[in-house]
Order: C-alpha cells, then sequence, then structure tokens
C-alpha cells in the first residue's frame, strides 16, 4: 500500500479519538480563517471557504465557531494573523516528509518541528528540497464494502476525479486540488461514505520500510500530525502487507 494512502489511513483512525476534538477544531478553523482571508466571507463565491466550513461541519464544529472563523478571516475580529507555510525535511531512513503550516508565529512553530525532526532522527531542510518528489492532490478513501464499486467509481469520476483505485479494503480516489470540492460534494449527494478526504501531496516514488524503520517513522508522522500548526503531512514511505500486518499485531 502506498504510503500516503496508508498514512491517511492511521490518521483517520486516531483522529476519531474525543480528546483530539478541540485540536481538530482549532486547526479547522484557522483553515476557514485562511479561506476568508483569501477569497472573502462569502462561501457561495469561496469554493475553498465553501469546502472548509463543509469538513468543519463533518466533524461537528458548532456553528458559532465556524462564524467567528470567519469573522477572523474577513477582518470583523481579531486574530486572523494566520499564514500558510510549507516546512520539508527528511526523517529517519531517508523517507522524505512535507508539512503544510498554518500558523500565527512562524517564529514559534519552526524552531518546535525542527526539535521533532531531530529527536526522531531526521532534519528538517531549505525549501524544495524534497518538494519535488511530491504532487498535489485531492485523495479521498473509501471503504470498500460500503458501496458499489461501479456506481461509486461512475460518481467520482464524472464530478472530475482522475484515478480510482481498490488498495485492499478501500477505495482511494484522486483528483486535481481544483475538484476537490466537485467530487466531494457528488460524493456527498450520492451519500457515499468517506472515511478520509483532504487536499495532500502524493509522493512520485516510494521508499520501503520494515518494520522497525517503520515504527521509528510513525512516530515522527504522529508528532507532527499532532501538532496545533500542522494542518497536513506527506511522505514517501511504503509499507508493505506484511510490515502492516506485524504493526497491527503488536500490543
Amino acid at each position: 500500500m502506498a504510503g500516503h494512502s496508508h498514512w491517511a489511513g492511521i490518521k483517520h483512525k486516531k483522529a476519531a479519538i474525543d480528546n483530539k476534538r478541540g485540536k481538530l477544531w482549532s486547526k479547522l478553523s484557522k483553515a476557514i480563517i485562511i479561506a476568508a482571508k483569501i477569497g472573502g466571507g462569502d462561501p457561495a463565491t469561496n469554493i475553498r471557504l465553501r469546502q472548509a466550513i463543509q469538513d468543519a461541519k463533518d466533524v461537528s464544529m458548532p456553528k458559532d465557531n465556524i462564524a467567528r472563523a470567519i469573522k477572523k478571516g474577513t477582518g470583523e475580529l481579531d486574530g486572523g494573523n494566520v499564514e500558510e507555510i510549507i516546512y520539508e525535511g527528511y526523517g529517519a531512513h531517508g523517507v522524505a516528509i512535507m508539512c503544510e503550516i498554518m500558523t500565527d508565529n512562524r517564529n514559534r512553530t519552526a524552531p518546535e518541528l525542527r526539535k521533532m525532526f531531530e529527536i526522531h532522527g531526521g532534519n528538517m531542510g531549505a525549501t524544495n528540497c524534497v518538494a519535488w518528489l511530491f504532487e498535489r492532490k485531492g485523495l479521498f478513501l473509501l471503504p470498500a464494502d460500503s458501496s458499489d464499486e461501479e456506481a461509486t467509481m461512475e460518481t467520482a469520476l464524472e464530478a472530475g476525479a482522475d484515478d480510482f483505485l481498490l488498495q485492499g479494503d478501500q477505495y482511494e480516489i484522486t483528483c486535481e486540488p481544483e475538484m476537490y470540492t466537485a467530487v466531494a460534494e457528488a460524493l456527498a449527494a450520492a451519500e457515499i461514505v468517506v472515511t478520509s478526504k483532504q487536499v495532500t501531496r502524493i509522493p512520485n516514488n516510494t521508499i520501503d520500510l520494515d518494520v522497525a524503520q517503520a515504527k521509528q517513522v510513525l512516530k515522527l508522522m504522529e508528532a507532527l500530525d499532532d501538532h496545533d500548526d500542522v494542518q497536513n503531512v506527506s511522505a514517501n514511505f511504503n509499507l508493505t502487507d506484511e510490515v502492516v500486518t506485524a504493526l497491527q499485531n503488536e500490543p
């Protein structure tokens, strides 16, 4: 299984823990602020904002929180000083990692992330040191047993998806970033269950990891993903079915 889809699956399962809901809401608020800041506060004319609001609703974020984030983005309330940054580098065993950041203080965020890389055997690098290894795509993961394959494929492709694959026990749909909202809305309209959806960075080639290596890299991935300012983490590792099974069977 490709590293990007496997990490998305792991991330989804961990996000189901209730005590992380507040942290998730904070990240989604920043996404709404940035979207409103860039394209205005009307979701009817701002596609990015519309999708950010829908992502927030999908995890039961209160309407008041959403409205407040929009007003911060448009400047009606203080707190809209949030910027987008990409940090990149290498984890242990030569794994390339990209972190999409939304922060109100890059002087705080950068040293914290640099330390995380170092603690887990990696190092943060210069801009574009690994970006060439990735392609930005919309990614949707769907449980294969919850919908008809042909109907789901037709819905996704008609909405603008460019690839539909069966990976293990789930369908994996990818699309160009500008088609992400159209595909998301089409799947929702067809009442197709989606376990994970995001605009992420998919690696052009991958590095195979054994069980011990995977443990070390996943610890860094989890630490980065858990950081308040990190919106999305992508990496180019690959885990074979045997490695995945071994990791799942560990206590």
